[in-house]
């Protein structure tokens, strides 16, 4: 770097009063100044107008510095920072993509001791949960049981979920059979489905299960998730991955927000509901673990009465069971 190629921070606080008188003394004179000795205040102050470029060593006389023009010293001190600037701004925009194998390496499990990683609080576990996604996701799968979510929450969510998939990501998600009735619902789907999303529905009980990159999987420890636990082990997250997630996304019944729901979802569904009914399981627990609420769950009961031309839930039962054991009468 030359002596005008100087750093952004070289130069830029006002010349001091005695260095300013110096510069005034040499060029109302012969517009030189000797490098002899001299007292520490002009010594000071001739270091000061070198520094910046108003004193320069005479080309013919190695001894003796001479001024230089302010007028071309701002010029070429102006290109020269405007250009440092520009490289300094192209690096801050870079410098988030090139440092994002290292933010990765960050947060493997060597930095919390172990491979799985509890994380206490819902606010806490959003925030992780964005870190990873800002990363840089090569593919989001998620298991959503529960139902329908809050529209509020739905509108929220769907400028950031369009933009991961604006930045490539490949997003899979299995909901519960119940968002087909939701209307609110099925707009976030058919939205995001339009920009590559992937959205299935699973008419059978399953638990929350958030995979990223199949490097960290994410599972509730507390019903509510206000305790969460991010596990990292390779071996645990690819199981998660090959026999949960792709296991249930097998099984599950396309969803792209259409309003028509499948007669073959109303099948399983109620043959679900059959099922957890022979095993002794409440109307209660039923409808938490299908997502639904207790008046739809009543009301599929209802109609599976008319199917079977019984009048009660005891005769309902007797026929189911009996089907169960004969299943060719």
């Amino acid at each position: 770097m030359s002596e005008r190629e100087q750093p952004l921070s070289a130069g830029l606080s006002t010349l001091s009063a005695e260095a300013k008188e110096l510069y005034l003394a040499v060029i109302r004179g012969d517009g030189k100044l000797p490098l002899g000795p001299s007292a520490d205040q002009t010594h000071s102050s001739r270091e000061e107008l070198v520094r910046i470029g108003l004193l320069v060593p005479d080309s013919d006389d190695p001894t003796t510095l001479v001024a230089a023009d302010p007028a071309q010293l701002s010029t070429s001190l102006s290109h020269s920072w405007q250009r440092q600037a520009l490289e300094l701004l192209s690096r801050a925009v870079s410098l988030p993509s090139e440092l994002q194998d290292l933010a990765r390496e960050f947060h493997t499990p060597k930095q919390f001791g172990g491979s799985i990683e509890y994380v206490q609080g819902k606010v806490l576990i959003r925030q992780r949960l964005e870190q990873y996604r800002e990363s840089g996701l090569g593919e989001a799968l998620s298991l959503q049981p529960g139902g329908p979510r809050q529209p509020d929450l739905l509108a929220g969510m769907i400028e950031q979920d369009l933009e991961t998939l604006r930045s490539g990501t490949e997003v899979r998600t299995i909901y519960h059979a119940s968002t087909r009735y939701h209307q609110p619902t099925r707009d976030y789907v058919a939205t995001l489905a339009r920009a590559g999303g992937q959205y299935r529905t699973l008419d059978e009980p399953y638990t929350r299960l958030i995979l990223m990159d199949r490097r960290v999987a994410v599972i509730p420890i507390a019903e509510d998730m206000s305790l969460a636990a991010f596990i990292h082990d390779p071996a645990v997250v690819d199981y998660l991955a090959e026999e949960v997630f792709e296991r249930c996304w097998s099984r599950a019944l396309e969803f792209e927000g259409g309003r028509t729901v499948p007669q073959q979802v109303v099948s399983r569904l109620r043959q679900t509901i059959i099922d957890l009914m022979l095993e002794g399981t409440n109307h209660r627990v039923i409808a938490r673990r299908l997502g639904i609420s207790e008046r739809t769950l009543a009301r599929h009961i209802a109609e599976m009465r008319d199917d079977y031309k019984v009048d009660s839930l005891f005769q309902l039962g007797y026929v189911l069971g009996r089907q169960a054991q004969n299943p060719t009468d």
